[in-house]
């Protein structure tokens, strides 16, 4: 069953649940974990998704784990396809 409310993006959750708490900057987080402040600008603003080598990195700066990353891009990848894709097939039949 899909959503009806969209997930919280990765980005909203690095965002208010890390980089606030932290008082840590886009600019500070991009440089400890090395890579360029627009990529992690994009995620928070959710004009990137987060890939599995971001997920890594992220997972070892914050301690959570690879999935917990992927796993919330996945549920708005869904989300956004759930959107613009429209009617689904019907289910096959299987004796």
């Amino acid at each position: 069953m899909i959503s009806k409310r969209q997930p919280t993006t990765p980005g909203e959750i690095l965002q208010e649940e890390f980089l606030t708490p932290l008082e840590m900057t886009q600019k500070e987080f991009a440089d400890h974990i090395g890579c360029d402040v627009k990529v992690i600008n994009r995620i928070v603003n959710g004009r990137s998704a987060v890939t599995a080598e971001m997920a890594l990195k992220l997972g070892a700066a914050l301690k959570t784990t690879p999935d917990f990353w992927l796993n919330a891009q996945k549920a708005i990848d869904i989300f956004e396809a759930s959107r613009h894709l429209g009617a689904l097939p019907k289910p096959l039949k299987v004796s």
